[in-house]
């Protein structure tokens, strides 16, 4: 009797144990997976924890009643248009000095474009995002060329060698191809966000956090006031840009775009291999890399656009619209600064 009473007892023992180990056992993997996933870095530094004031700042109080009425400051998915009147520049540069971002900026100069350098340098030292951490990044065929420009506070040249092309189609077009991969390489981690410039520009007013967004589009300057039908999208059904007559929503710059380094990578994707796919059915579109844009916008919608104050035309007549000029193209011979005009 007592042997057997010895053998259930030691039973229900093997068996409490083996429930014991089991128990710690998923407890201990649990702990694991918990672990892994605390440890799980974000690839991309975007740091946007809300637009966040403090206590006792002073600034003009906002109205819903009086504002821009000669011009529309929301498109129809309700993301901002950008005009002088639309923003208080004090409380935005307090907003976002808390959020400590650094702002990439690439900008080409191949072959006699080289000339522009020395003017978009000092006016971008003068008005882009002037307070805040900036990286240039030039990309030149003529390193020796690019003038000595004073950096302001927090503000770094980076200077990079790339081959010289014989077309500036090609030139234009190659610039999503290296915008891919310098986000891909080394703007993770490195950077908040990032904006792709023409060189043949120059600065006269502020450029600065009132343009930051996720994905970012330049109204055009020639455009803005123009139906959709006379917009120059690309019409050929062949090409991987091609945008039907009854579709489009504005007409977008390729000389100024921007945003989130996730979203931007996203978008020179998309166009390189678009681009490519037409060039291996021989067509080029009829605004080369500029069309393929408006392709992309057209159906990934900019989270916040600029409005022509952000890239105007020195060759051209004002408008009644235009209240400032903050960054402008400047009058150019392009037969004799283009390698094939």
């Amino acid at each position: 009797m007592l042997r057997q009473n010895f053998l259930i007892i030691l039973v229900l023992f093997g068996m409490v144990l083996s429930g014991l180990i089991y128990m710690n056992n998923n407890q201990s993997s649990c702990k694991q997976k918990i672990i892994e996933r605390v440890h799980i870095k974000p690839k991309w530094k975007l740091k946007n924890y809300g637009l966040r004031s403090s206590p006792g700042f002073v600034y003009q109080q906002p109205s819903v009643l009086i504002g821009r009425t000669d011009v529309a400051s929301v498109t129809s998915w309700l993301a901002p248009i950008v005009w002088e009147g639309t923003f208080d520049a004090t409380l935005i540069d307090f907003i976002y000095k808390k959020q400590n971002l650094t702002i990439a900026t690439t900008v080409f100069a191949l072959g006699k474009y080289t000339r522009f350098l020395k003017d978009f340098l000092e006016s971008a030292e003068q008005h882009y995002f002037v307070g805040f951490r900036v990286h240039y990044y030039l990309f030149t065929d003529q390193p020796e060329a690019v003038p000595e420009v004073k950096m302001g506070e927090n503000h770094i040249l980076t200077i990079r060698k790339v081959p010289s092309l014989n077309r500036w189609q090609d030139i234009s077009m190659g610039r999503m191809d290296i915008l891919e991969k310098l986000i891909e390489n080394e703007l993770a981690g490195e950077a908040d966000y990032i904006f792709c410039l023409d060189v043949d520009t120059k600065f006269y007013g502020r450029w600065s956090v009132e343009s930051l967004g996720r994905l970012v589009g330049v109204i055009h300057p020639w455009f803005f006031e123009a139906p959709r039908h006379l917009f120059t999208y690309e019409r050929r059904p062949e090409s991987l840009a091609y945008i039907s007559e009854g579709e489009g929503d504005y007409y977008f710059t390729g000389a100024a775009f921007g945003g989130s380094l996730e979203d931007v990578l996203h978008l020179t994707k998309t166009c390189r291999e678009q681009m490519n796919i037409d060039a291996a059915n021989s067509i080029e579109a009829v605004w080369h890399e500029e069309s393929h844009l408006n392709k992309y916008f057209l159906y990934n919608k900019p989270s916040k656009l600029l409005s022509p104050e952000y890239l105007w035309r020195n060759i051209n007549a004002g408008a009644s619209q235009i209240k400032t000029i903050r960054f402008s193209h400047v009058a150019k011979n392009n037969a004799d600064v283009r390698p094939n005009p």
